[in-house]
């Protein structure tokens, strides 16, 4: 059962960091609310990093680069005073 158990946290947590939950709020609502053990938790997030991990690199590889362009930028005159312009100064 251990394992079964220990495998469902491991989703859960994937799951949840997926949503964009903390590791604390996640870790506080199983083991206070939810009445798991400190320890199976502990090692249930520390599965669910490693397998993150795994994965992380495959995605990365997968994604598409993105497209660089460039753009030039002009520069624009200083704009003359009121009275520089009226009385055509400068």
């Amino acid at each position: 059962m251990e394992k079964s158990a220990n495998q469902s946290l491991v989703d859960y947590f994937k799951k949840n960091f997926n949503k964009g939950y903390s590791e604390d709020s996640l870790k506080f609502s199983l083991i206070r609310q939810q009445g798991y053990s400190r320890a199976l938790v502990e090692k249930a997030l520390e599965q669910a990093k490693k397998e993150i991990a795994m994965e992380s690199p495959r995605r990365l590889v997968s994604e598409e680069k993105p497209e660089i362009t460039i753009t030039e930028e002009v520069e624009e005159q200083p704009k003359k005073g009121f009275f520089k312009r009226l009385f055509g100064l400068d």
